[in-house]
């Protein structure tokens, strides 16, 4: 049974002397100030203190796990209340996750809670005994790949524009480059945004169409493999493909199928005759505007059900058009690419060729350190102080571990779609930032995937300063050449004696 606390305060109405009995109170516009939207704790235990500032009642709907509590003082009304939130010690290696809830009129905001795994002691170490995954030809194939961010994906209302983003245009110079510097493969991720026509035809302009296959044009003269895929035309379910809006009505739901199947038969027509190098994929990061913690952990999987319908169209519009096609490796994601979530919730389509469909996720573990900078160090020899209290080796080595079990076992290829670090500023912050991709790297090859970095060509060091490569040049930005040697290095080193024990040795110090 959940437990829950009100936590009201005073809302002060004006009444007149002639009040009708009838007179309906004036709608107040929901106003609610969360000092944090989600709190990581450490293994070990500890209480966090959450602040919230309403101007209407709530409810707080505590968390169904045992191990989080929610504690407050509710002898007083104010309009600015606290509450401790308390994890007891977590003894398995294991993360685990809950949420608690706060509800109100026209208001309802979960609070995600985190807490890590308790971190493995050096002689605990597992990488010795991990035998290295035989890969399958396909991620074999693709090798180290690279992500061409913020360029054919970056748009702006709602029309997707090349340079808008802030990078030039990209040329054949450029990938040229990335194939000399060791990368194998290349994700060009494309938004459609703005250049669709009416339905039903959904006819793509033809200009960006041709804008698109010059690109990938560009890989196939470098060498390179390439996927492309349709990016933000999912964003947080705010265009057409509506994530939300489809899980809840039939009639949404049956538009988006007829737009996804017409669109990639468009794109798969343009593409058919393109050998092998090319992998289409059919959508990116999809959610419902909560990263994974919003209404598919309550709709009863209605979301989840329905990102599987869309990979189902996705797959039978390009085994349709025929030519290369027929037999085209085709990359299917979980919802969010979250790799738990894929691995709890995903379905592979019915393909009508055997062992061509992979499967594509994320890994950005832990965030805040990777993508938000706001932690400096990472693994088992960061100062305390200075990194996420979750997310270290070991959690690294469970999820890639569960998508080896789940699905790489099982004869279906993993590869990960975006990965990264961004750029630090310090010598020792970029030593950290060398470890984690080079560990991460390795461990991608030890357990049979395919890591794709995330660069969108930001310059600069800090929150979301991603860029390693200049997308028109092909010259080195942010330390780039250090960052591709050492994930090169551990994605191609077949030197016995280089194992992921001698990667976690290597750690700064």
């Amino acid at each position: 049974m959940l437990k829950r606390f009100s936590l009201t305060f005073l809302i002060i109405l004006g009444i007149t002397a002639n009040a009708c009995s009838d007179r309906q109170e004036p709608t107040i516009e929901p106003e609610v100030k969360l000092s944090q939207k989600e709190f990581s704790f450490s293994a070990e235990g500890e209480t966090k203190t959450l602040t919230v500032e309403t101007n209407i009642p709530l409810e707080m709907e505590e968390s169904a796990e045992e191990w989080c509590t929610t504690t407050g003082d509710l002898s007083e009304i104010k309009g600015t209340l606290q509450f401790d939130i308390s994890t007891t010690a977590n003894s398995s290696a294991d993360n685990r996750w809950t949420n608690i809830t706060l509800l109100g009129t026209d208001y309802v905001r979960d609070i995600k809670i985190i807490q890590a795994g308790a971190e493995q002691s050096s002689e605990d170490e597992e990488e010795t005994d991990i035998v290295e995954a035989e890969a399958s030809p396909i991620i074999k194939k693709l090798g180290l790949g690279w992500n061409l961010g913020n360029q054919l994906d970056a748009h702006s209302n709602g029309v997707s524009n090349e340079t808008i983003w802030g990078n030039d245009k990209t040329t054949q110079e450029a990938f040229d480059k990335i194939a000399e510097a060791g990368i194998h493969s290349v994700r060009i991720p494309v938004t459609w945004l703005g250049h669709i026509g009416e339905a039903p035809d959904y006819t793509i302009e033809e200009n960006w169409l041709n804008r698109v296959a010059e690109v990938v044009g560009y890989a196939e003269n470098a060498g390179l493999n390439a996927i492309v895929n349709i990016h933000h035309d999912g964003a947080d379910s705010h265009y057409w493909l509506d994530i939300k809006g489809a899980a809840t009505d039939e009639t949404v739901n049956t538009q988006v199928k007829n737009q996804l199947s017409a669109m990639w038969t468009q794109i798969a027509e343009k593409f058919k005759d393109k050998g092998d190098f090319l992998i289409f994929e059919s959508m990116n990061e999809i959610h419902d505007g909560d990263w994974g913690w919003g209404d598919n952990r309550t709709d009863g999987g209605a979301q989840y059900a329905t990102l599987n319908q869309w990979n189902q169209v996705f797959v039978d519009a390009v085994r349709a058009t025929g030519g290369n096609n027929s037999d085209r490796y085709l990359g299917v994601p979980g919802y969010c690419t979250n790799p738990e979530l894929t691995i709890e919730h995903f379905e592979l389509p019915d393909d009508v060729v055997e062992d061509r469909l992979l499967i594509a996720v994320h890994y950005y573990d832990p965030y805040e350190y990777t993508l938000n900078d706001k932690y400096s160090e990472w693994g088992h020899t960061a100062e305390p102080s200075k990194k996420e209290s979750y997310g270290d080796e070991a959690h690294l080595r469970e999820v890639f571990n569960s998508l080896k079990t789940k699905f790489t076992d099982n004869g279906i290829p993993v590869y990960l779609g975006e990965v990264g670090n961004v750029h630090r500023s310090t010598e020792r912050a970029e030593s950290f930032r060398k470890y984690y991709l080079e560990y991460m790297c390795k461990a991608a090859k030890t357990y049979g995937m395919a890591p794709f970095f995330w660069d969108n060509g930001a310059t600069g060091a800090g929150k979301e300063c991603s860029g390693i490569i200049n997308h028109s040049t092909g010259e080195y930005i942010n330390n780039g050449k250090e960052i591709v040697d050492v994930m090169v290095k551990a994605i191609t080193t077949e030197d016995e004696d280089y194992t992921l024990r001698t990667v976690y040795d290597n750690a700064p110090q």
